[in-house]
C-alpha cells in the first residue's frame, strides 16, 4: 500500500541541504537513475542483440542502410552518390543515429542491423530513466519519478480514447515501443529519450545559477535534434513552456539569461551540419512526407497560447510551487490541441502532429501522476483510496504486455530468402554499377547490403534534384508505359524492379504493374511476383557529350506525363553525338570523366547539380549549370578533355564547425570550472 512517506504531502520543493546532504541526495538520483535504465533495458533485452526481424516493411531498413553506407565510407562522406541521383550526405538525415550506429559497427564489429538495434535500444532504456530524472528534479519525489517511470515503460493513456491506435498495438504494448519495433522510428524515439534529460538540466540551470547546467541542457537539446526532427518539434514545445512555467511563478529576471543560452548554445552544436540551406531543403522536401498547414490551426494554437498565458498570469503569478504543475498541465494541453485535435478535426500547423503520439503519451503519464499526487495531498482517505484503485488499475492492464514483453521483437533468420535479398543479390552480381528504380520494401533494403544506386531512397528527405520524385509517381502511379519509360531513360535508370500481386513484396507500389509487359526486357524473373526490367540505354556511363543548343533548348517537364518535353530531352541525351564518355569514381565525393568535345557540344554528368561541386581539366576551372532534370553540364572548350569533378566542402559548413568548436570549448569550459564551487544538485 502506498504510504504517506512514498508520497510527499507538500507540491512545494523542499530547500536541498549543502554539503554532504546535497551529495547524498544526487547519489541516490543517481542510483535510482541507474536501476530504472536496468530495469528497462531488461525488460527489452532482445532488442539489444537482435539482427533482422520479420519488420521488412519496416523503415528502420533505411537508417540501417544509410549506417551501412556510412561504415563503409568513413569518417565523412560528403556526397550520396546512391540515392535521389546524388544529393549532400548531410542532407539526408540528422547525424546522431547513423554516427551512433556506424560507429557501434566499427567498433564491435557488430552487423549494421545489430549495431542500429543495439543504438536504439540503449536510448529507449535511457528515455525511461530521463522520465524519472525529469520527474524527480521537477517534483522532488522519489515515489513519483519511480511511479512516472514505471508507467511511461508500461503503458499508453491515449489507448483509453484513441482506438485505432489501442487496436495496432499488440498486448496493448506502449505506444512508444510500437512505433519503435513495428514501425522502425528509432531516430524519433532515441531523441525523445533525451527530451526529458534535456528539460532537467534545464530545471536546474533555470532553479539556480548552474553553468554546468546550462551546458548539459544545451549538450542534451543538441543530441535530440541530431537524433530526428520530430524530436526537436516536440523539444520546441516543452521548452518554452518549461521557462514560462518558471517565469510566471517565480518573476526572477536571471531566468532569462539561461533560458536564451541553452537553445543558442544547441544551436551552435549543431551548426556545423544544421546551416541555413539544410532548413531551405528540409522544408521544401515537407511536401514530399506531409500535408500543409491551415491557417484556422495556426489561429487556433496561438489563441491556446494566449488563453494559457492569462489564465496562469492571474492563478499563479509568483507562486514558485506551482511551477511544476504549471509546466506539466500547459504540456499535455498543448500537445492535446496539437495531436487530437489533428486526431478528431485534422487540426495541423506543420508536419504530421500523429506522429507525436509518444510525447502525447508521456505529458498524460506526467500529468495523471500529478493528479494522483494532489489526491493523495488531499485530507481524508477518500481521494487517497480512489488514487490507489486507479494505479492497480492502470497496471493491471498492463499484465499481457509484461509477460510477453520478450515476444514484440519477432526475429527473422533467414533473411537471406527474403526477395529483399535475393533482387538486390542478383544486382550487385549482375549490374552492379547500374541505377536502378526498386519500389516497396526492396526500396527500403535497396541499400544495406551493398552499394546499389537507385533513383529513389530512404524516405524522400534530403533531395537536392526536383525532378526524382515526379519520376517515381508517374512509374508507380502512372497507366501509361511511355512516360514511364521516358523518365527512367531522362534519370539515368538502367533496371526498374515490379511486383505483382503474386509477390511477397510488403508494398506492392506499382498500380498498373502490367504497364511494362512486352516493352521493356526482362533480366529477372523468378516466377512468384518479382521482375527487373531493363532500360534501353545508349551507354552504361552516367555520361553524355551532347549538343549544347539542343539540350538547352529543353525546358523541365510540366507535368509527370509530358510525353512532349520527356521525349525531347531524352533524344538530346541517348541521340546526340557518337562520342562516349568514360567516368570513374574517386571515392564518393569526386569522379573523373574522359571526353571529346566538339565546337557547339556540351557533357551531362547524370548526377544531381549541386553548387558545391567544381569541375577542372588541365588546371583550369570549367563553367558547371544544371540541365531541365537538375543534372550536371559542364561546358567545356572543344578538344580532348580529363576532367575532375569534385564536392568541395561548402562555406556555410566550414563556418558552422568553427561555431562548433567555439561552442563545445565553451560549454566544456562551462562544466569543468564552474563545477569547482557550484553542487551538481
Amino acid at each position: 500500500m502506498i504510504t504517506s512517506t512514498l508520497i510527499p504531502s507538500s507540491q512545494s520543493r523542499a530547500p536541498r541541504a549543502p554539503g554532504k546532504k546535497a551529495s547524498a541526495f544526487s547519489r541516490q538520483i543517481l542510483l535510482d537513475f541507474f536501476l530504472v535504465f536496468l530495469y528497462t533495458a531488461i525488460l527489452i533485452r532482445p532488442y539489444f542483440k537482435a539482427n533482422y526481424e520479420n519488420k521488412w516493411a519496416s523503415i528502420e531498413s533505411t537508417f540501417i542502410s544509410d549506417a551501412r553506407f556510412l561504415a563503409e565510407h568513413w569518417p565523412h562522406p560528403q556526397w550520396q552518390p546512391l540515392w535521389y541521383a546524388g544529393t549532400r550526405f548531410d542532407y539526408i538525415y540528422p547525424p546522431a543515429v547513423r554516427y551512433g550506429t556506424a560507429a557501434i559497427s566499427r567498433l564491435f564489429g557488430f552487423w549494421p542491423v545489430k549495431a542500429y538495434h543495439f543504438y536504439v535500444s540503449w536510448l529507449y532504456a535511457l528515455g525511461i530513466a530521463g522520465v524519472y530524472l525529469l520527474i524527480r528534479i521537477g517534483t522532488n519525489s522519489r515515489a513519483c519519478a519511480w511511479l512516472g517511470a514505471l508507467a511511461t515503460s508500461l503503458m499508453s493513456p491515449i489507448f483509453l480514447f484513441m482506438s485505432r491506435y489501442r487496436g495496432d498495438a499488440w498486448q496493448l504494448q506502449p505506444q512508444r515501443l510500437g512505433v519503435l519495433v513495428k514501425y522502425g522510428e528509432g531516430p524519433h524515439m532515441s531523441a525523445l529519450a533525451l527530451i526529458p534529460i534535456a528539460l532537467a538540466f534545464t530545471w536546474l540551470a533555470l532553479e539556480r545559477r548552474r553553468p554546468w547546467a546550462i551546458a548539459l541542457a544545451a549538450i542534451s537539446s543538441a543530441a535530440v535534434a541530431s537524433n530526428n526532427f520530430y524530436g526537436a518539434t516536440a523539444l520546441a514545445v516543452f521548452y518554452p513552456t518549461l521557462v514560462w512555467a518558471f517565469w510566471i511563478t517565480r518573476q526572477e529576471k536571471r531566468i532569462l539569461a539561461p533560458a536564451v543560452a541553452i537553445p543558442v548554445c544547441a544551436y551552435g552544436l549543431t551548426a556545423f551540419w544544421l546551416v541555413p540551406s539544410y532548413f531551405r531543403i528540409t522544408a521544401n522536401n515537407m511536401k514530399y512526407v506531409s500535408e500543409h498547414g491551415t491557417t484556422w490551426s495556426i489561429w487556433v494554437a496561438v489563441a491556446v497560447a494566449i488563453a494559457f498565458a492569462i489564465a496562469t498570469d492571474r492563478l499563479v503569478r509568483a507562486k514558485a510551487q506551482h511551477t511544476w504543475s504549471v509546466f506539466v498541465i500547459g504540456s499535455a494541453v498543448f500537445f492535446s490541441v496539437n495531436v487530437l485535435g489533428n486526431y478528431y478535426f485534422n487540426f495541423r500547423v506543420t508536419g504530421d502532429p500523429h506522429r507525436l503520439l509518444p510525447e502525447l503519451d508521456m505529458t498524460y503519464i506526467m500529468a495523471i501522476v500529478l493528479l494522483l499526487r494532489w489526491m493523495w495531498d488531499r485530507p481524508g482517505i477518500a481521494l487517497r483510496g480512489v488514487a490507489i484503485v486507479l494505479v492497480l488499475a492502470a497496471f493491471w492492464t498492463t499484465r499481457g504486455y509484461i509477460r510477453h514483453a520478450w515476444d514484440v521483437f519477432p526475429l527473422e533468420p533467414d533473411y537471406q530468402k527474403r526477395l529483399e535479398y535475393r533482387v538486390t543479390g542478383w544486382l550487385w552480381k549482375n549490374m552492379p554499377d547500374a541505377r536502378a528504380y526498386p519500389t516497396g520494401s526492396v526500396r527500403f533494403w535497396y541499400d544495406a547490403w551493398h552499394d546499389l544506386a537507385q533513383l529513389g531512397g530512404g524516405s524522400e528527405q534530403g533531395l537536392l534534384n526536383s525532378q526524382v520524385v515526379p519520376a517515381q509517381w508517374e512509374a508507380t502511379l502512372g497507366p501509361k508505359p511511355v512516360p514511364t519509360i521516358l523518365w527512367m531513360q531522362a534519370m539515368g535508370v538502367d533496371a526498374v524492379y515490379v511486383s505483382d500481386q503474386r509477390s511477397l513484396e510488403e508494398f506492392k507500389d506499382f498500380e498498373h504493374p502490367q504497364k511494362l509487359v512486352g516493352l521493356l526486357p526482362v533480366v529477372f524473373d523468378d516466377r512468384q511476383g518479382n521482375i527487373l526490367y531493363k532500360v534501353p540505354r545508349r551507354y552504361p556511363v552516367r555520361a553524355r557529350v551532347v549538343e549544347t543548343a539542343r539540350l538547352n533548348a529543353v525546358r523541365p517537364p510540366r507535368f509527370n506525363d509530358d510525353v512532349e518535353t520527356l521525349g525531347a530531352y531524352v533524344d538530346a541525351i541517348e541521340h546526340g553525338p557518337d562520342s562516349p564518355v568514360t567516368l570513374a569514381r574517386e571515392g564518393t565525393d569526386a569522379m573523373r570523366l574522359h571526353a571529346r568535345l566538339e565546337p557547339g557540344q556540351s557533357l551531362v554528368v547524370q548526377e544531381t547539380y549541386d553548387s558545391a561541386w567544381q569541375a577542372s581539366s588541365g588546371g583550369r576551372l570549367l563553367a558547371l549549370r544544371k540541365d531541365a532534370v537538375d543534372f550536371m553540364v559542364i561546358d567545356a572548350p572543344p578538344g580532348e578533355h580529363d576532367i575532375r569533378l569534385e564536392f568541395v566542402t561548402p562555406l556555410e559548413n566550414r563556418v558552422g564547425r568553427a561555431v562548433t568548436a567555439l561552442t563545445l570549448t565553451l560549454l566544456l569550459s562551462l562544466m569543468v570550472f564552474a563545477r569547482r564551487w557550484e553542487p551538481w544538485m
